[in-house]
């Protein structure tokens, strides 16, 4: 039997990079996976692959700006499959790199919602249905930048400071239930978000997406020893 055989599994950020291989990698190992993303057209190319490998998915075409419908997410979710199994949350953006008096106000804003308020209103809105779960997994994606205070990522390193503070301190308030919360850094990666960033880096040097899938998938089993860490892939 898959090792995620009949389990629930939503993957944001899921059309394209981790999260897409992240999501094709739960399906093929047994999950429904709801993968989540803003652009339609990458979710049904997921939708195909997953369905190609035997796999099942549902596509929730999504901003995840839009905070009220992530708010009605949980709702929905529940009344269509009463719990969640796991949360992948894999969206980020990166911003601008550039010194922390030049960063436009809308930028800082548009990382802060993307990188931390939205994966706030995930937890607000899934964390019941997490509960419901025997084995309840959640798994965010941060990076070095969280820790190395390297100049010109103010905006990208202080988003994902914040995310890591705030999903430890999720973890600490549910270390008494059967769910579990970890963060994942995945080192450097063949995204499109790590292409902005160094742009003149030989692409061909980093990790594939796929090559990283292991480590989410060990943090979504039900028998993940790990809670409250920063897991490296």
């Amino acid at each position: 039997m898959a090792a995620l055989q009949g389990r629930l599994a939503l993957v944001t950020g899921a059309s394209r990079g981790i999260g897409a291989a992240v999501a094709h990698r739960l399906a093929a190992e047994g999950a429904h996976v709801i993968a989540v993303a803003r652009t339609q057209g990458a979710l049904e190319e997921l939708d195909d692959a997953v369905r190609t490998s035997g796999g099942a998915a549902t596509l929730v075409p999504l901003d995840l700006r839009d905070f009220d419908t992530i708010d009605h997410m949980g709702g929905a979710l529940h009344e269509r499959f009463q719990k969640l199994d796991v949360l992948v949350a894999c969206a980020g953006v990166l911003g601008s790199l550039s010194p922390m008096g030049h960063i436009d106000p809308k930028l800082w804003r548009e990382v802060f919602d993307v990188n931390v308020t939205a994966n706030y209103r995930l937890i607000r809105s899934l964390d019941p249905l997490l509960q419901r779960s025997d084995s309840g997994r959640a798994v965010f994606v941060t990076c070095a930048a969280a820790r190395d205070l390297a100049p010109f990522w103010g905006a990208y390193g202080a988003s994902k400071a914040a995310l890591e503070a705030m999903v430890r301190i999720y973890a600490a308030e549910v270390a008494k239930t059967a769910l579990k919360v970890n963060l994942v850094d995945p080192g450097p990666v063949r995204t499109r978000l790590r292409a902005e960033a160094f742009p003149g880096e030989d692409r061909a040097a980093l990790k594939a997406p796929e090559d990283v899938t292991e480590i989410f998938m060990r943090l979504a089993a039900a028998d993940c020893p790990h809670h409250g860490k920063i897991v490296s892939a």
